[in-house]
């Protein structure tokens, strides 16, 4: 036996990665003292240290008691108290630097030891470190900060993953803060997107806000999302929907044959007709396609055709001869025509245009005068007129996306319509993803100049055999983002529903308390270490706490998640229903007369803050 302090016991089982210690006899559980600090003994999660040689093994306790004793010495130790399971997960040389992964393994007989304060800041690295940054500290040692690799965290990818009310969205808020503090990293680039409007509240200094109800009160940008921008699969799920091939065809090649002409007038650096396809970034008119296509399936004709000459174009005329009505493109007036007739007099022929898709284009037409869309198909100095010529082009939109002044750049959907959320998250990640795999031997490129993108609410989005625009785009970053500095944070309170390829592919994952048992399956399938003891303590976790595991920590740690300032933290905390030191609101105070005006004036408004203030984009 051992006279160190820190000896607990022996190695008697060894199963790949997965030890069984017995414990000796005089090892009291508990808490004891070894230099003035303390420490606990027979607790899941806590840590032990194997010295083999010029090495040290380190492993995580898993199991206790009578469980952790070996199937087949079960019967004859019944209730094996002295047994702990541990699963070993990484080795460091004495006193020199901890790696994980595992060269050797134990035997029979070696001795297991208690992990000191002096090995936890060997295994953790240092808060010094502009490679590390500080998210808690240790649950088991307050004196040691939790620390995570920066880089593994964003170009591995990760998720935050709790229950609602278990602190995920404080962990995000007090993470992304200390990823982009200025003097640490001051080309940092951060990008949210924020379903339910929370986290500008928490960045006001530090961030760029981009809303569809923008409060100019509030520094918030218009947020601008140009179709244009958009690949043809794209374009047609957010106008005119399914099509059958024949007019898909046809539809296809007028939108080709309009960022031609556009590209006539404007010439376009990278891009000529020889190489234009209809996916290429090119501005164009949405309002002049639709009107062109109107007339071609809606129009009458003088003369019976298929070409659909616009001279035979029968408008409806007045007494003097005049048209009545020819139409008017950006403002999505249609032409008006006079019916078929083939009766005496001038005759009327419907038109010949093979194409089938006068629904469709209602549709289209609904949306295009609906202000709901204006931010997609008005999207201000972005909006090219019928000559398909826009104020701006694409490099004004991505430099106030990601290369704004501030690290961190929110995207807030909370006014985005509930139909077209999702493919609008998917076209918003894969321009910006193309954009910077393109450039990403560039100064501003990925590789240049990481950025972390921030999903969240992504089970909304990231469901299991949900192949919509969002999870393809999420599951090219997830699977090739690394190589061109491209990472992604999942956050979500449902992990169990987020498509199991996506959760798979993060390298780290932040665990909080999570009482579904489907949940927790989830998350423990998408660990790569054996750590079932370990994350078994999901229920019982406390607010802000987390079980971080995975290549951005060392060591798997049960951790304290610091609780950021007052001033950033997103506007998620519960409503406050029995009110105290004078905290506003509660069903506890006076009531006050009510003006349920107010309440329709937001609603209308679509500001829950003060009413919205609209600014022209070009002033």
């Amino acid at each position: 036996m051992s006279n160190q302090p820190t000896y607990l016991g022996t190695i008697q089982d060894v199963s790949g990665n997965t030890i069984g210690v017995v414990l000796d006899n005089l090892t009291l559980p508990g808490l004891v003292f070894i230099n003035g600090h303390g420490y606990r003994i027979g607790q899941i999660g806590t840590f032990i240290r194997i010295p083999i040689g010029y090495v040290d093994l380190f492993g995580v306790v898993s199991k206790i008691g009578a469980g952790a004793v070996p199937e087949k010495l079960q019967e004859n130790l019944p209730h094996g108290n002295r047994w702990m399971t541990v699963q070993l997960v990484g080795e460091g040389q004495r006193n020199g630097a901890f790696s994980r992964g595992i060269s050797q393994f134990p035997t029979i007989g070696d001795e297991v030891h208690l992990v000191t304060e002096q090995d936890l800041v060997r295994i953790y690295g240092h808060p010094d470190s502009p490679k590390f940054v500080r998210v808690g500290h240790l649950a088991n040692a307050e004196s040691i900060p939790a620390l995570i690799d920066i880089g593994k965290l964003v170009t591995r990818h990760c998720a935050i993953l709790g229950t609602t009310g278990s602190g995920k969205s404080t962990t995000v808020a007090g993470l992304l803060a200390s990823i982009s503090e200025e003097n640490r990293y001051s080309s940092s680039r951060i990008l949210v997107f924020d379903i339910h409007g929370e986290y500008s509240a928490a960045f006001n200094d530090r961030a760029n806000v981009f809303k569809i109800n923008p409060n100019p009160k509030q520094s918030e940008k218009p947020l601008y999302i140009p179709y244009w921008a958009m690949n043809f699969d794209e374009l047609m799920a957010m106008t005119l929907g399914s099509l059958a091939e024949n007019d898909r065809g046809q539809v296809l090649e007028k939108v080709v044959a309009l960022k031609g002409e556009a590209l006539d007038k404007v010439q376009r650096d990278g891009i000529d007709r020889e190489n234009l396809t209809v996916d290429t970034p090119v501005p164009f008119s949405i309002h002049k396609l639709w009107f062109d296509l109107h007339k071609l399936v809606n129009s009458t004709h003088t003369a019976q055709s298929t070409g659909q000459n616009e001279s035979t174009i029968a408008y409806l005329l007045d007494d003097k001869g005049n048209p009545v009505q020819l139409g008017d493109a950006m403002r999505v007036i249609p032409p008006k025509c006079r019916p078929q007739n083939q009766g005496a007099g001038e005759k009327v022929y419907l038109s010949g245009s093979s194409l089938n898709i006068r629904r469709q284009l209602e549709g289209l037409a609904s949306k295009l005068r609906d202000p709901r869309y204006d931010f997609l198909f008005r999207p201000g100095p972005w909006l090219p007129g019928e000559d398909g010529i826009p104020y701006e082009d694409m490099d004004t939109m991505l430099e106030q996306w990601i290369g704004g002044k501030h690290p961190i750049s929110i995207l807030d959907l909370s006014g985005i319509p509930a139909t077209i959320l999702t493919s609008l998250i998917g076209v918003l990640l894969r321009v910006i993803y193309d954009a910077l795999f393109w450039s990403r031997f560039l100064s501003e490129g990925g590789r240049e100049r990481p950025i972390l993108f921030v999903l969240e609410e992504a089970h909304a989005y990231l469901s299991q055999g949900d192949n919509g625009a969002a999870a393809q785009s999420v599951k090219r970053i997830v699977k090739e983002g690394r190589k061109y500095g491209l990472g992604a944070m999942i956050v979500s309170q449902r992990p169990s529903e987020i498509d199991p390829t996506i959760l798979s592919q993060c390298g780290t994952i932040f665990a909080m308390r999570l009482s579904n048992s489907s949940d927790r399956a989830h998350v423990t399938g998408a660990v790569t270490d054996n750590l079932e003891g370990l994350l078994s303590m999901l229920p019982v976790l406390r607010t802000g706490e987390a079980i971080i595991v995975g290549e951005a920590v060392n060591m798997p740690i049960r951790t304290l998640i610091d609780s950021p300032s007052k001033n950033r933290r997103p506007d998620s905390s519960d409503p406050v229903i029995v009110s105290s030191n004078g905290e506003p609101g509660g069903w506890n105070r006076m009531r006050e007369s009510s003006d349920y005006s107010e309440v329709v004036l937001v609603w209308r408004k679509q500001e829950p803050r003060s009413p919205r203030t609209k600014t022209d984009w070009q002033e």
